[in-house]
């Protein structure tokens, strides 16, 4: 990791297969997301560090550096602050991974080298909090993505803190901690229903009596991440994987019965009807140890 601090900058050196304009076309699609602003290819957000919030702007140098700016009065004081942040961004956008590999295999792949080409640099965005992540899946259950956002917000602006600066808020999920201490009655303003609201208090729950934790999971292999998450309420399969792929990193996570992933293979083969189970699961052979990418890949082609 090649970086170093100018006047309370950090600057983060990118890999190659860095695009940041197709990386803010995906975290624009939504105009409801609350927990980050963009404005002149600028992403502003709170990192939080153990209790310590940091206001925080992204931008990128001719896809080669990533400049991370203090706008406000929340800068690091401490070089061990600094490394979390910097842990955090790249973990945010998959830094760390060489996607070579996923190139060459999607250039002879007939699905995904298209999508491959048109949002080459495109990484994973991640979810590095892991209630936040459960939260999202749950939330995103049988409903569509503008709902989704819209519940997101909600929750965020009932539960959440924030740090203001230049007369907005910059919101900051939920802790698990305060929403393990509430009852359903407590969620009922937002749109929710009542069974989502009590698996998001039984995952927060957990995860304050320590029976959950990201660390734990990202100890274990796939199978048993996987059969893990699935064992908590309100966690099936798709949930999961989803969690599996956008928080813990697991390049082998697999939503298979997505809807979008349904739609995005129907379109791209000119199928009359959706793909069954067993077509895609042989479609998806060439993946082996990218199923997370390419899934992600064919997501972006519905945007």
């Amino acid at each position: 990791m090649i970086r170093h601090e100018v006047n309370d900058e950090i600057i983060i050196t990118l890999p190659e297969e860095f695009d940041m304009n197709t990386n803010l076309s995906y975290l624009a699609r939504e105009k409801n997301e609350c927990m980050y602003e963009i404005e002149n290819s600028m992403i502003t957000r709170v990192i939080a560090i153990g209790e310590i919030r940091f206001l925080v702007q992204v931008s990128v140098i001719d896809n080669k550096q990533m400049v991370v700016q203090f706008p406000s009065d929340s800068r690091p004081t401490e070089e061990w602050q600094r490394e979390e942040i910097v842990k955090y961004i790249r973990e945010w956008f998959d830094l760390n991974n060489d996607l070579t590999p996923f190139y060459e295999m999607a250039k002879a792949d007939p699905l995904l080298k298209m999508p491959a080409q048109k949002f080459y640099g495109l990484r994973v965005i991640s979810i590095p909090d892991l209630f936040e992540a459960l939260c999202w899946g749950v939330l995103g259950q049988q409903i569509n993505l503008a709902f989704a956002y819209s519940l997101k917000k909600q929750f965020v602006e009932a539960f959440g803190d924030f740090i203001e600066w230049n007369g907005k808020k910059y919101w900051i999920f939920p802790s698990y901690e305060r929403i393990a201490h509430l009852t359903p009655a407590d969620l009922a303003n937002i749109k929710m229903t009542v069974k989502k609201s009590e698996y998001i208090i039984g995952i927060a729950r957990l995860m304050a009596s320590e029976e959950l934790s990201k660390e734990q999971l990202m100890k274990m292999n796939f199978k048993d991440a996987e059969k893990n998450l699935i064992k908590i309420r309100g966690i099936g399969p798709w949930t999961a994987n989803y969690v599996l792929m956008r928080c813990l990193r697991f390049p082998t996570a697999f939503p298979i019965d997505d809807v979008g992933l349904i739609n995005s293979i129907k379109i791209l083969r000119n199928m009359d009807r959706k793909p069954m189970k067993d077509e895609i699961l042989e479609i998806s052979i060439p993946w082996k140890n990218w199923e997370s990418y390419a899934t992600f890949y064919l997501w972006r082609v519905l945007y």
